[in-house]
């Protein structure tokens, strides 16, 4: 049995006025994703337990069968496992954001992503700001276009932080870090601010018109997690697409080997037909398969409906399309399609809302064939919730059928 996950972050929505009360799932052109959801079963997976703060992080550890209240401890050092850096036991990793913040007094947030600049450009600032104020005890490392990491050795964690793309627009004075050690690693912003001032990309960037990269924004701060591997979990082998470091370290702490793409950007203009040619073929050689594709949770931060609903048409055609064609060389598979959590277009972050899943398996008696459509009207009209969601993952690999078999009764 082959088993595939295809997730377009934050392709769920709320509806809009603008679109007549209909969402961007509903408005895209998905026949795709609405193949899988009318021929196989379409429900909602509510992945965001109570308590935690809608993320990325929190939402696809549930994804992939973690109970986030058992092993949770913070997106960084979730990055940190993909991108190799070692964490000890006393230390504390942090989302290292390179961001745009205006000249005010209390500097507005003009772009959480400092243009979406390159990677190219981001690993220039980033080990010159390493070298320039880094130490021993604080490190930067540099990761994909504006998303890093800092590690501070014996560091503090007891902090409140803020995710830059929750305020963007807003005056950043009143999200500055709360907590023990929040004046360490204020200075250190302080610091980068001014050490960014003058830097050549910088300067480069201005030129062409492009948002600089004027500060670090930390947040996301933890230490390493404790999960057993999933690979261990379900005695299989398998691997994790994504742009995103974040992804590719839940890959890692779960067993999971991690393929790069050339062309993955984690942006709208990622490689998505690359993504999914490169899945198929490593399900010639693993079980399972996990396809993380960023762009309409991008779109949606930006505030951009046509973005979005194209960022959905793209991730049905090009990925969703690509391996549903692929798939009729295996024998037996299961592959699902969902979106991790919300991102509403209306508030430009992430929602707690359960979203729509729907999943397609080679043996028709696991399919319930109910003719809906994959949208979030349909996914809550087909009268499936999995929550808590960590309990799908269950479900998918071990006991679909018997899942099946319970909702004909």
């Amino acid at each position: 049995m082959k088993y595939i996950i295809l997730l377009g972050d934050g392709m769920a929505d709320y509806p809009l006025e603008q679109l007549g009360g209909r969402t961007p799932l509903d408005i895209a052109r998905t026949p795709n994703m609405d193949r899988i959801a009318a021929e196989g079963t379409i429900g909602r997976v509510d992945t965001i337990p109570a308590g935690f703060k809608p993320g990325s992080d929190v939402a696809n550890l549930s994804v992939l069968g973690y109970d986030p209240a058992a092993c949770y401890a913070g997106r960084g050092p979730l990055e940190a496992a993909n991108m190799g850096v070692q964490i000890g036991p006393d230390d504390v990793a942090f989302r290292c954001n390179l961001v745009t913040l205006g000249p005010e007094r209390d500097p507005v947030m003009v772009d959480y992503s400092a243009g979406h600049i390159s990677t190219e450009e981001a690993a220039r600032i980033v080990t010159d700001m390493d070298r320039a104020i880094g130490s021993p005890e604080f490190r930067f490392y540099p990761g994909i276009s504006y998303r890093h990491l800092l590690v501070w050795r014996n560091g503090k964690d007891a902090l409140e932080t803020t995710p830059p793309h929750d305020i963007t627009g807003q005056p950043t004075a009143a999200y500055r870090i709360k907590g023990d050690g929040a004046d360490r690693l204020a200075l250190l912003m302080q610091q980068s601010r001014i050490f960014l001032q003058d830097h050549p990309v910088n300067l480069a960037r201005r030129a062409e018109g492009n948002n600089p990269a004027t500060s670090i924004w930390l947040w996301g701060q933890g230490r390493a997690p404790r999960m057993v591997r999933l690979t261990d979990q379900y005695n299989l082998r398998g691997g994790v697409i994504s742009a995103v470091d974040l992804l590719n370290g839940i890959g890692v702490c779960a067993g999971l080997e991690v393929i790069r793409v050339p062309g993955a950007t984690g942006y709208i203009d990622t490689n998505y037909v690359g993504k999914a040619q490169y899945a198929l073929q490593a399900l010639q050689d693993v079980d399972f398969m996990f396809v993380h594709v960023e762009a309409p949770d991008e779109m949606a931060h930006a505030g951009n409906l046509e973005g979005k609903i194209q960022a959905i048409e793209d991730f049905d055609a090009k990925v969703v399309g690509t391996v549903l064609e692929g798939l009729l060389k295996f024998d037996d598979y299961r592959v699902m399609v969902l979106s991790d959590h919300p991102t509403p277009l209306a508030t430009k972050t992430h929602a707690s809302d359960p979203s729509p899943f729907a999943v397609l398996s080679s043996a028709k008696e696991e399919n319930l064939g109910r003719g809906l459509a994959f949208n979030e009207a349909d996914a809550r009209a087909g009268g499936i919730l999995v929550s808590p969601g960590y309990g799908l993952m269950d479900r998918f690999i071990r006991n679909w059928r018997r899942f099946i078999e319970e909702e004909r009764q």
